[in-house]
């Protein structure tokens, strides 16, 4: 995993708008019609050009694919590995629950995904390599003799978080349940890292998980659990290098009133247990920017690099590139500036067809983040 010892290095969650012609490919797929290979996977091919292009344009570093090819970052396994079948009724989590007239609102404006969320019906194995090989590809050829890639990396979905968009109708416990997923997972985790690519896990499961699975158990319970997230996810990264991983951990991609989140305080110790030597995580919004005294109260082990979200990936607010430099510079000063990079709360463009980020927003606020690093730099190398 590359840092910098001269400058503040820029990076994001993942997902990025998709331009229309992607989205019909993805719903065309998960309808299950009919489509010509080559002419959907030039289309493909073509949109992780634009993105790469697009997000070094706007001075991102550490670049991916903008999840072009995938519908949503947890259901796209479905097409990966076997045991995955039907839908599966949405599950507000509770801060929405309690807010009905405001979950309506969201549901009537599109925030609420129309793809479908299969159920695990069967038993768990790898399925085809097909597409994350067409993934992979597409992403080195798109950043092939870019000179200003730092590096690239690609988005997985977590064990936790495949077990908390698509419930178990097979396994006889959770924790079978989880132990199938991890290596299921597996393989697709080593491919990326063999191909050259960093790997980053989505584990939303660490954060979100609280209030949506385990909305009806204690914390206790939860934070049990959690740790058992933990050790599967370990399990199944236990042939890949931790210096080739990150992961990024929220508490759900949405505008709401997020009142029932668990505190950083009580999920940092668990997360900090993952075999990953960088950790994104929410430090923008307005429930989760103050607990970067967590970070300087808890401490963080060496050997880790943190990606703070100096951006709130839920509001078409353009951050200020002064506003960015301080946040950036705050996390700096708690762990050093080697040990920073500067990342997005969370992704732009969670499933396809939807984002509450217009789109040529996205790439304002990200140039924003770039400035911003780069004032960061300047005050935490030159003094200025």
């Amino acid at each position: 995993m590359k840092t910098s010892t001269d400058r503040i290095l820029t990076t994001h969650v993942g997902s990025l708008p998709r331009p229309q012609d992607v989205v019909d490919v993805l719903f065309a797929r998960d309808r299950e019609e009919p489509l010509e290979p080559e002419a959907a996977n030039r289309v493909m091919a073509d949109a992780v050009r634009a993105a790469v292009q697009r997000q070094l344009d706007a001075g991102i570093d550490i670049v991916n694919d903008g999840e072009m090819n995938k519908i949503s970052y947890a259901t796209y396994i479905k097409d990966r590995i076997t045991g995955f079948a039907g839908d599966t009724p949405r599950e507000p989590g509770q801060d929405l629950l309690d807010f009905p007239a405001l979950l309506k609102k969201l549901a009537n404006s599109g925030a609420t995904a129309q793809y479908k969320r299969p159920r695990c019906v069967g038993e768990i194995r790898p399925k085809s390599a097909e597409p994350l090989q067409i993934d992979l590809d597409n992403l080195i050829n798109a950043v092939s003799g870019q000179a200003a890639v730092t590096e690239a990396f690609m988005n997985a979905a977590s064990p936790g978080v495949i077990a908390l968009f698509q419930p178990n109708d097979y396994y006889p416990t959770e924790e079978d349940y989880l132990d199938a997923v991890a290596e299921g997972m597996r393989a697709e985790y080593e491919a990326i890292v063999d191909a050259g690519i960093l790997l980053q896990i989505d584990a939303p499961d660490f954060g979100m998980g609280r209030h949506t699975m385990y909305k009806d158990r204690s914390e206790e319970a939860y934070l049990s659990m959690a740790a058992k997230h933990v050790e599967v996810l370990n399990h199944a990264l236990r042939n890949v290098d931790a210096d080739r991983v990150r992961m990024h951990m929220c508490w759900g991609n949405y505008e709401g009133p997020h009142h029932h989140d668990i505190p950083m305080e009580r999920l940092l110790p668990v997360v900090l247990g993952v075999r990953a030597r960088g950790l994104l995580f929410e430090a923008s919004n307005p429930r989760h920017a103050h607990e970067w005294t967590v970070i300087r109260d808890l401490g963080i082990p060496d050997d880790k690099v943190i990606i703070p979200g100096v951006l709130d990936s839920t509001t078409n607010y353009i951050e200020h590139p002064q506003l960015v430099a301080e946040r950036i510079c705050r996390f700096a000063d708690i762990v050093g500036r080697e040990r920073v990079i500067a990342g997005t709360d969370c992704g732009f463009g969670t499933f396809a067809g939807f984002g509450p980020v217009e789109p040529e927003i996205v790439y304002r606020k990200l140039s924003a983040m770039a400035e911003g690093a780069a004032i960061a730099s300047d005050r935490l190398w030159n003094g200025g």
